[in-house]
């Protein structure tokens, strides 16, 4: 179920029976305002019936009374006036009476349906479905005025109502259709030709019914929500002042009126109908309502005669709706679990089940916590209940508010098909206890013992006479006046007098099972019936939020253990919102700790954290979540982290945690380290690339010859981002690119040489000829080298690069000028290059440092092999905490176009697919292959973060985007081997959006506009890399298109500098030039 837009209700009203309801019906629609279910603006108001037998009329009149009273008061006024009612859009929810299969109404009854696209999780009760239904399908575009709405149905409309509302005025009346059959029961509209409502026939002959059917063969069903206009509203509100309609509300009762019962359309809407006389109306004996020839006849006929003379004239008009639905949920406990096997595909429901290859398919289990062996069969239901197996749940069956407790009864009681046993918490006085009751899903709740329709536990009752000895008399004391209904037996124990609460060995021996009728004699019973008048409504919804809470806990824990691919966000939203964070951190805590063999998992969980965090300082509030993670607080914590030391790294941020929770602004802070944290622990889980990594011994060249190497830069055509630990060992990654020299030349590169003197010489050239940078560092002691690990430091990459192959030790006792001299006789230096502009999108830190890597191992007598070098840059980036991924390097290190490919296993192994493809295809495609530098320096690490942080969270279209990249990357390499630069093209141009579904933001305006005035000449197009600016690169339609290009972009206004650049295949990849010997200093 997709929640859709919001209609903008000014109040809604949810009305009743019991006075004890108020207060946990109330936090229920606050929760769904929080949830986001409800408009933030509008005015919620729980409103109990002032009297038992209210009716719906009366309950509609008090409701729009307090609402009026509510409005009235927010709005200055001293005294409730109707002219609040001007722009109110309100609407009035009633519970009516309750529901023998949910002790919390039939409003808040669950429903196995998956609330898709929820931003906060939580339950879809039948009060969720109906005010989706109505929000969305049925009041919009409707103007201000009163709906009214019983939540004792499901109202089922596929499509939007569109409905006039031009000029409306009066009451509108929505119907459903049904069968007559159907309807013999219920209430149906009897019409005129323009849609005016003749007469409403309530359980009515066959004969009256069939006189409603229309041309569908259906009749309108009196089934659907009812429309005031807001001056018909104006004169309902004004009865609430006069007698004897004033007893229907609780100024009236305040003020002493005596109590009357009214219909909303078996009077209120029926003084409307164009077919009844004012006799008719106020005299006639209607089935459904007040008859005014009882008690209180003189009453119902003064109030009918008001009513008359309050709403006579207003038209009454019916829109039917044919392909709507109705579901009337009824008292029959066999089409109740036939209603929750039939709804929703989805065999467990905001449930944990241990073993869920025991819950059958067709079978449904909400809101619940399995155990160990809980065989479930089809048909059967499992509702709010925790149970420990083994236990076996027959066919029909349904078994709802069962504790753990209940278990152990269970595994023993002979509970067989079609059997519903509920536990049901009540408050007697001032004690609270559950109270367990068992029914068969076939009985009827209001047959008379003695009919034929009577019987309890699918069996006549004097079946069950005979086999546990009850009489009739203990189940309904001759003098009680009770109907002798199965409603109304006193069958169920519920405190023994000498031996306190009965659990579910009283319903044991009802079902034959253990016990005695001895013990059931001498216990105090209920019947169903008082045990709904005494049900503690906000005892039960405790106890189920309870369920909730903690199966969502433990999905949570099975989530992040099992790497699936389950967005947390909605449920982490839920638990701050029902102030459970605390049991979450310690889950998530608990988990983090646990998961020393496999840190992707914990660097998850901390991730996991970072967000119940982020959720505690509130949407908007205490900053971004981006930002600095190196306060001093979280030294020692990060230090443990960087040690190995999981449990205790984990055990030192949850104590720093609890320092930063009194503020958004510390909360924010606090979240940025545990994704620091995090961040720690991700790196150390790539680093098990180092697996992969064969460095080999070969004779060591001379003193001061320089090892030179060259580098192609590389355009990434599909399948990047899903190269980006975590993604690529959780999820698996595919990327196709190319290696390619810009202008001829290959732009990165790199020669290192040993010198006699025991120090290091770093130098690196960075930016095109004519506006490079250099820069030059010398290292003459250890702590030169400290700050290898900070990417921003003067020579990091190449302080990195001497760390990572071994060069020098920096935790060592001996020092730089020791280990220089003990192990290469001298020092090193080291200078590197690369001729593209800082931020190109090209790869060209990735690259440089696989070239450095391999000058150095040369350099040093050591031998390596491309799959070692991508692995080894991978392992360096880490340690230089820069992150990112691997196929910049792949790119740039193997020549050609290749595929690559990474599983979703730790350790992160990257496998190299070179493909081989025809040469007039490498040619064709190295003809309309183009580069545009666009003038924009990108940004990659700000997208970083957010996109591990999006993925960690695993946002469902981040996940989607995921599979579409690797699938979209095959599709590419393909084409490729089949030579289709239009399929090629097809792939980058899908490439682009992927890109900018992952990262958004990455695309700007002049990009935009850049790649618009491109767009007949290309195939496909792109910003290299992570995008956000850098290069462009463009497979153009036909070949050598540089000029059309260059006069393209001329011409286009708001680009800025731009420049064009020629593109080569670059089919060899890494390349060692010629050796060449300087003069050592």
């Amino acid at each position: 179920m997709t929640f859709r837009g919001l209609f903008d209700w000014t109040v809604v009203v949810l009305t009743c029976q019991h006075k004890d309801s108020v207060y946990a019906f109330q936090r229920e629609l606050e929760i769904r305002q929080q949830r986001g279910s409800l408009s933030p603006r509008a005015l919620l108001l729980t409103v109990s019936d002032p009297q038992e037998r209210l009716g719906s009329g009366g309950a509609t009149l008090n409701a729009l009374l307090v609402a009026a009273e509510h409005l009235s008061a927010r709005a200055g006024y001293t005294v409730v006036t109707a002219d609040v009612l001007d722009d109110a859009h309100i609407l009035i929810l009633h519970t009516g009476r309750d529901f023998p299969w949910d002790g919390c109404s039939r409003a808040f009854c669950w429903m196995p349906i998956a609330a898709t696209e929820q931003s906060v999780e939580g339950p879809v009760c039948c009060l969720d479905m109906l005010l989706d239904c109505l929000s969305t399908k049925v009041c919009v575009g409707s103007p201000p005025g009163v709906w009214v709405c019983s939540t004792d149905m499901i109202l089922i409309l596929p499509t939007a109502q569109k409905i006039s509302w031009e000029g409306f005025s009066g009451v509108r009346v929505m119907s459903l259709p049904g069968d007559v059959s159907f309807a013999a029961n219920h209430g149906v509209y009897l019409t005129d030709t323009e849609g005016g409502v003749r007469d409403i026939v309530y359980r009515g002959s066959e004969k009256r019914i069939r006189s409603a059917v229309l041309p569908d063969g259906k009749v309108p069903l009196v089934s659907g929500p009812v429309f005031f206009s807001r001056s018909v509203s104006e004169r309902l509100l004004q009865t609430h002042v006069t007698p004897p309609l004033d007893g229907c509300t609780y100024l009236g009762m305040d003020s002493g009126a005596p109590p009357l019962q009214i219909s909303l359309f078996l009077d209120v809407l029926m003084c409307l109908c164009s077919e009844m006389t004012e006799t008719e109306f106020v005299n006639g004996e209607r089935t459904g309502c007040s008859s005014p020839l009882g008690p209180q006849g003189a009453a119902v006929k003064s109030a009918r005669s008001v009513l008359w003379k309050t709403l006579r004239g207003v038209p009454l008009s019916l829109v039917y709706i044919p392909d709507g639905r109705y579901d009337y949920l009824t008292m029959s406990g066999r089409e109740h679990v036939v209603r929750l096997t039939d709804t929703g595909t989805e065999r467990q429901i905001l449930s944990h089940i241990q073993e869920m290859q025991c819950v059958s398919e067709g079978s449904r289990v909400i809101n619940t916590v399995l155990e160990g062996s809980v065989r479930v069969a089809a048909g059967a239901v499992v509702q709010h209940c925790r149970l420990q197996g083994p236990i076996q749940v027959q066919p029909g069956c349904l078994l709802s508010g069962l504790d753990l407790n209940s278990s152990t009864y269970l595994q023993h009681m002979p509970l067989t098909s079609d059997i519903i046993l509920q536990g049901h918490r009540v408050q007697l006085g001032e004690l609270k206890l559950t109270v367990f009751t068992v029914l068969g899903a076939y009985d009827s709740l209001e047959a008379l013992n003695d009919e034929a329709a009577g019987s309890f536990l699918n069996q006549t009752w004097s079946q069950f006479y005979s086999r546990t000895g009850i009489k009739p008399e203990e189940l309904w004391a001759a003098d009680s006046g009770l109907c002798r209904s199965l409603l109304d037996a006193r069958l169920f124990p519920v405190f023994m007098p000498k031996g306190g609460p009965v659990g579910m060995e009283g319903v044991s021996f009802l079902l034959g099972g253990s016990g005695s009728a001895e013990s059931w004699r001498a216990a105090w019973r209920l019947s169903l019936r008082e045990v709904l008048s005494l049900t503690d409504q906000q005892g039960e919804l405790h106890w189920r939020e309870e369920l909730f809470f903690s199966a969502g806990r433990r999905r949570a824990e099975d989530t992040l253990k099992g790497h699936t691919d389950h967005n947390l966000l909605p449920s982490i939203r839920a638990a701050v919102l029902g102030g459970q964070q605390g049991e979450l951190l310690q889950t998530l805590d608990s988990v983090a700790s646990g998961s020393s063999s496999d840190l992707g998992i914990a660097a998850r969980s901390l991730a996991c954290i970072a967000d119940v965090l982020g959720c505690l300082a509130g949407e908007g509030r205490g900053g971004l979540r981006s930002g600095p993670a190196a306060n001093p607080s979280w030294a020692s914590a990060f230090s443990l982290l960087e040690q190995g030391k999981l449990v205790a790294g984990v055990q030192e941020l949850a104590k720093q945690r609890v320092l930063w929770l009194n503020r958004p602004d510390l909360l924010v802070r606090a979240a940025r380290h545990y994704e620091g944290g995090g961040q720690i622990l991700l790196r150390k889980a790539v680093m098990s690339t180092h697996e992969f990594m064969f460095i080999g011994q070969s004779e060591m060249p001379p003193m001061g010859e320089w090892q030179e190497v060259e580098c192609p830069a590389r355009l990434d055509l599909s399948g990047g981002w899903s190269d980006t630990p975590p993604i690529a060992f959780e999820h698996g990654g595919v990327v196709v690119n190319v290696a390619v020299r810009v202008d001829g030349k290959r732009p990165i590169g790199a020669r290192v040489r040993r010198i006699p003197k025991p120090h290091l010489v770093l130098v690196s050239t960075s930016g095109p000829p004519d506006c490079s940078v250099t820069t030059e560092t010398v290292c003459e002691v250890l702590a030169d080298l400290e700050d290898y690990c900070q990417p921003h430091a003067p020579g990091a990459l190449l302080k990195a690069v001497c760390v990572c192959s071994d060069v020098v030790f920096v935790s060592s006792s001996l020092s730089l000028e020791q280990q220089l001299l003990e192990r290469w006789g001298g020092g090193l230096e080291v200078h590197t290059w690369s001729l593209l502009p800082h931020g190109s999108g090209l790869g060209t830190s990735s690259i440089l440092a696989g070239a450095v890597l391999a000058g150095v191992y040369r350099c040093t007598g050591r031998s390596y092999d491309t799959s070692s070098l991508i692995h080894a840059v991978l392992y360096l980036e880490q340690i230089l905490t820069t992150g990112g991924g691997w196929q910049d390097q792949v790119g740039g290190l193997v020549g050609g176009v290749k595929v690559a490919r990474s599983h979703a296993t730790l350790p992160l192994r990257v496998d190299v697919e070179q493909l081989s493809l025809p040469q007039d295809f490498l040619s064709a495609l190295q003809q309309r292959l183009l580069l545009i530098y666009t003038g924009k320096t990108r940004l990659a690490r700000n997208l970083l973060q957010d996109v591990v942080r999006n993925w960690y969270s695993r946002l469902p279209a981040i996940v989607q985007n995921a599979e579409q990249l690797v699938s979209n990357a095959e599709d590419c390499a393909r084409a490729c081997s089949e030579g289709s630069l239009s399929g090629v093209g097809a792939c980058i141009e899908r490439y682009w959006q992927q890109k900018k579904a992952m990262a958004p933001g990455c695309e700007p305006a002049a990009v935009r506009t850049m790649m618009n005035a491109l767009q007949p000449l290309t195939l496909g197009q792109s910003l290299a890399g992570a995008g956000g600016g850098g290069f462009l690169f463009i497979l153009t339609r036909h070949a050598q298109q540089e000029e059309n290009v260059r006069q393209i972009l001329s011409t286009t206004q708001g680009l800025g500098d731009f420049t064009v650049h020629s593109v080569e295949l670059d089919m060899d990849g890494i390349t060692v030039l010629q050796k060449s010997r300087e003069h050592a200093q």
